[in-house]
């Protein structure tokens, strides 16, 4: 075995130190969340929970500063993070907007431009009617939409979205038709299914807690293949998990759910997208966590590496089929 000479031992010991300190990456500076939402959205309040808790649990040496960025659908938001190659103190908070939009828009970003990071939770969808409305069961109403396509409005968060993908999935699957109406936000949505404007909606439960606690909205069914987790009533006779399941109410659609994403540009080191793989692993392991889960009847799935971009693949597949046949794909 020849004899190392100084000059190797030194190498060694200069490459063992570099690959010391790259392994132990960490923010040296303050990180930005950026939001591709505007403020008080689904993506804004998932955010700023995942901002509190690190605070409050010291789970990080620097601190949080939270922009958003949700023009265009959110697009901004990932131009943003695409323009920042490199910068590993940029954390993107989105959903599968991020790898769908670029199908549906000629947008300044590709998904291949920015890192996935972590999936966090899964947004349920329901369909959900006026508090008044004459429908009691879905099967009631998809037969309505059936009977007389293309006369009741089903309402969504923006168009050639997520809720306007479901309510595509919901006309294949059954030959009702509705007409779409888009809205800026699920939230606004709500509104407007409250107040009779609409005469349904595919919110998630956050977006239409609120009105179904104050009788303004009610639910038909959950695109689940189990009924949402036992809680407290939501209203004086029923709670999330006496909602049935859109499959047990005769609608055939098993599940449909939205991944709350994390994303870091491009060309980051590896070391840095473990380092934040870990702290969201931390976060998700917290109380304050456990609350926000429950309060917004998300399902808590926590998913990073191989099992992200195998869930990325999936998803991105069965949505361009719907965006196919609809027609939506910009040339």
């Amino acid at each position: 075995m020849p004899k190392k000479t100084p000059w190797m031992i030194a190498t060694a010991i200069t490459v063992a130190v570099g690959s010391m300190a790259h392994a132990d990456w960490k923010p040296t500076k303050p990180v930005e969340f950026i939001v591709t939402s505007s403020p008080g959205g689904g993506t804004d309040n998932f955010a700023r929970v995942v901002q509190s808790i690190i605070s409050k649990n010291n789970l990080m040496d620097q601190p949080v500063v939270v922009t958003n960025k949700g023009g265009g659908s959110g697009a901004e938001g990932y131009v943003y993070a695409k323009v920042a190659t490199g910068d590993a103190y940029k954390l993107t908070f989105g959903t599968n907007n991020e790898y769908l939009l670029p199908y549906v828009a000629k947008l300044a970003y590709k998904a291949s431009d920015l890192t996935p990071v972590a999936a966090m939770a899964m947004d349920e969808f329901l369909i959900w009617v006026n508090g008044n409305s004459e429908y009691k069961d879905a099967k009631s109403y998809v037969e309505a939409a059936k009977a007389k396509p293309q006369t009741l409005k089903m309402g969504g968060s923006q168009s050639k979205d997520t809720d306007q993908t479901l309510t595509s999935l919901i006309e294949d699957a059954t030959g009702a038709k509705f007409i779409y109406v888009p809205f800026q936000g699920g939230g606004a949505a709500g509104v407007q299914l409250a107040g009779g404007h609409i005469d349904s909606n595919t919110n998630n439960p956050n977006e239409n807690v609120g009105q179904w606690k104050a009788g303004a909205v009610k639910p038909l069914c959950v695109f689940s293949p189990t009924r949402l987790a036992e809680g407290p009533k939501v209203t004086a006779d029923m709670g999330w998990a006496d909602i049935p399941t859109c499959k047990e109410a005769g609608v055939p659609i098993d599940q449909f759910q939205m991944p709350r994403t994390v994303w870091l540009p491009s060309n980051v080191p590896q070391d840095a997208v473990t380092f934040y793989a870990d702290l969201l692993k931390k976060v998700s392991q917290t109380p304050e966590w456990k609350e926000y889960i429950e309060r917004t009847s998300q399902t808590n799935r926590f998913l990073v590496g191989e099992q992200l971009k195998s869930f990325i693949a999936d998803d991105d597949a069965k949505n361009k089929k719907v965006f196919e046949r609809e027609g939506w794909i910009v040339k």
